[in-house]
């Protein structure tokens, strides 16, 4: 299970939560971030994706079903080409196979990071709140919303992780675009949202088409924080991934 920019992976996360009935789910910190800290020296999606196959050999894993979210999805996709044979499938979440198409420069994009740069707390909260959820998201108790999704980044929305910029920078300097095809055998299950402006869900329909029969599911009216505030309905499509292309463990 391999996160995105400024999360940590050891947070409570309703995905592992469901899927840990049935599996057992390795999950850590990437580096530079929580208790994988410090970086140690310049972080790079095929670095991160090497501390993933780190971490594997640690366990004994000779290989494993891997699930990334965003960042952890290049990651993912990285490790995969990196070492096909240990990767039973992928399932990748709110993804794109060129992180720089994630960053794309928008008004709207460039409004959002300012405030959550520079803004008071407050105003750092509504933004990230503004980045990560849909129109249609952003409804009810949004406090509650809030917490729920702090609760799985491992820390306030208000407070990005000053590894943050090096994780971003790695990522847009990423685009496995070309190398897609030479994903064919790998099952793979990709999830987007149709309303998030981070991993767009063209970005998903792109991965899906390149990857030689990977199945595409998006969820109207959902955005990056789709994994957190559809968790049930991913995890039952995760599960269902699994239980087709392989033994549990």
């Amino acid at each position: 299970m391999i996160q995105g920019v400024g999360a940590l992976g050891t947070a409570e996360n309703p995905q592992i939560q469901m899927l840990s009935r049935q599996y057992t789910c390795l999950t850590f910190d990437n580096r530079g971030i929580g208790g994988s800290q410090p970086a140690g020296r310049e972080i790079t999606v095929d670095q991160m994706a090497a501390d993933a196959l780190a971490l594997m050999d640690a366990v004994g894993w000779k290989s494993a079903h891997v699930v990334g979210h965003s960042l952890g999805g290049l990651t993912s996709m990285q490790l995969a080409l990196s070492a096909k044979e240990r990767v039973r499938t992928l399932t990748l979440l709110c993804a794109f196979a060129r992180g720089a198409d994630a960053v794309k420069i928008t008004t709207e994009l460039v409004f959002i990071l300012l405030r959550i740069k520079l803004g008071p707390r407050r105003m750092r909260q509504q933004a990230f709140l503004e980045l990560v959820l849909a129109p249609e998201e952003r409804k009810g108790d949004l406090k509650a919303v809030a917490k729920r999704i702090a609760g799985v980044l491992g820390h306030d929305v208000a407070d990005i992780p000053p590894v943050a910029t090096q994780q971003i920078a790695a990522m847009r300097s990423k685009d496995l675009t070309k190398k897609l095809q030479e994903l064919a055998g790998i099952p793979t299950l990709v999830i987007n949202g149709a309303k998030d402006p981070l991993g767009r869900p063209e970005s998903g329909r792109t991965l899906a088409g390149g990857i030689p029969g990977a199945r595409y599911v998006e969820f109207p009216g959902t955005s990056h924080a789709l994994p957190i505030l559809k968790d049930v309905q991913c995890a039952n499509l995760i599960l269902e991934h699994l239980q087709q292309y392989g033994d549990r463990r």
